[in-house]
């Protein structure tokens, strides 16, 4: 058992609660849900599992420590004092530093990220002679100041420097694990004009509950996100395989550790559901023949291709299965007014098919345009607040009669 690390997962808006769940179900423990993220409580190992294995983050941060804050100087003061900089940052390691909230003269990110590289980079010349230099695009080493108050229970977390008693300023440096953001699977080279991050696609797909039992349907279907994602979740592919990560650049990476994760994650991989089942239908439909050999090219790059039924056709002819089972779709949300007055029919007939032809299915629906899904003359039993490229949409859940 290696020491304990206490860890943030940055996670889109409206996914708290999911994002909580699934790190607890991969080892994690005293996982809190935040906004905007979920802190929870690991060892290495269960960090590296995160990266390989968890769908819904953006980021995995490790806290290194955290310190009472009430100025500029304490802050100096404390990056210098609290962390082993000679050992995580040698002068021919490259860094960047991203900060984010606020303390008592430090309300601007860039201002507050300037005395965390000026006291690391000083400390450095005071023992090397010679700096390391600042990366914004690949560092080796890529440091995270939260600067707020401190929560309750902070002084029992590990790596704290210092007491700030609840709801005195705190700032907390952490290292960002993931590198590029890791909704990058490293399977989407081809993308529609408005798709879904992977993250939030998978995340949307946890929220149905669908477990690849009963059939999955996105008439609407673009580039692919929505099932794409969800066939890679029920037949077990780890969504981190693909890409490299920060942290394999840490001073204290453990080689074995990780390819003992990796081979753990690469095992899960299956032909089947979770109970050995079959997987159910997973179709989709697009009109445009372009985006729908998106859709196909990124299944094939994601190796789901053969469980996926990709079909060329407007979302009014489609045919559901004789079995009911779950619809997804992200319609175009129409930003601008002359958008809009042309998708109302879209969405009116989409509202007109699935009650036609859908009896006893469910649909998810993420609506950015409350106006356009008024048109689907239908009522939703289930309205759930999340973020789409930052627009404020609603996951919505219709019960088709």
């Amino acid at each position: 058992m290696t020491e304990p690390i206490s860890g943030l997962a940055v996670v889109p808006p409206g996914l708290e609660a999911p994002a909580a769940a699934e790190l607890t179900a991969l080892g994690a423990h005293a996982v809190v849900p935040l906004r905007r993220a979920v802190r929870f409580q690991t060892d290495l190992a269960g960090f590296y599992r995160l990266h390989l294995q968890a769908r819904l983050p953006f980021r995995l941060l490790r806290e290194l420590t955290h310190f009472p804050c009430y100025g500029k100087d304490d802050l100096y003061d404390g990056v210098q004092a609290a962390v082993d900089w000679l050992h995580w940052l040698p002068p021919e390691a490259s860094f960047r530093v991203d900060a984010s909230g606020s303390a008592p003269g430090l309300n601007h990110s860039h201002y507050s990220a300037l005395q965390v590289k000026n006291a690391i980079v000083d400390l450095q010349r005071q023992h090397w002679g010679a700096r390391s230099s600042v990366n914004l695009d690949d560092p080796d080493l890529a440091i995270h100041l939260h600067l707020g108050n401190a929560r309750e229970g902070g002084n029992s977390r590990p790596g704290g420097y210092g007491n700030a008693r609840q709801g005195q300023p705190e700032a907390t440096l952490s290292l960002d694990g993931s590198g590029g953001s890791l909704h990058r699977r490293g399977y989407r080279a081809a993308m529609g004009l408005a798709p879904l991050k992977e993250n939030l696609a998978a995340g949307l797909i946890a929220l149905t509950g669908w477990d690849g039992s009963v059939p999955l349907a996105d008439p609407l279907c673009g580039s692919g996100s929505l099932l794409i994602e969800a066939a890679c979740s029920a037949l077990g592919r780890a969504p981190g395989l693909e890409r490299s990560f920060a942290l394999e650049r840490w001073p204290d990476f453990d080689a074995a550790l990780w390819a003992q994760e990796r081979q753990q994650a690469l095992s899960l991989a299956r032909e089947t559901c979770r109970g050995g089942q079959p997987l159910a239908a997973v179709i989709g439909m697009e009109q445009d023949p372009g985006v729908l050999d998106q859709a196909q090219a990124n299944a094939d790059a994601a190796g789901v291709a053969p469980w996926l039924d990709l079909r060329l056709g407007d979302c009014r002819d489609f045919q559901p299965p004789n079995e009911a089972g779950i619809l997804v779709c992200n319609p175009p949300y129409g930003e601008r007014i002359g958008e809009r007055d042309a998708l109302e029919p879209l969405y009116a007939d989409l509202g007109r098919m699935v009650k036609e032809r859908c009896s006893g299915w469910s649909l998810w629906l993420l609506s950015g345009n409350p106006e356009l899904t008024g048109a689907l003359k239908m009522k939703a039993t289930r309205r759930i607040p999340v973020s789409n490229g930052g627009i404020d949409c609603r996951w919505l859940l219709y019960e088709i009669r």
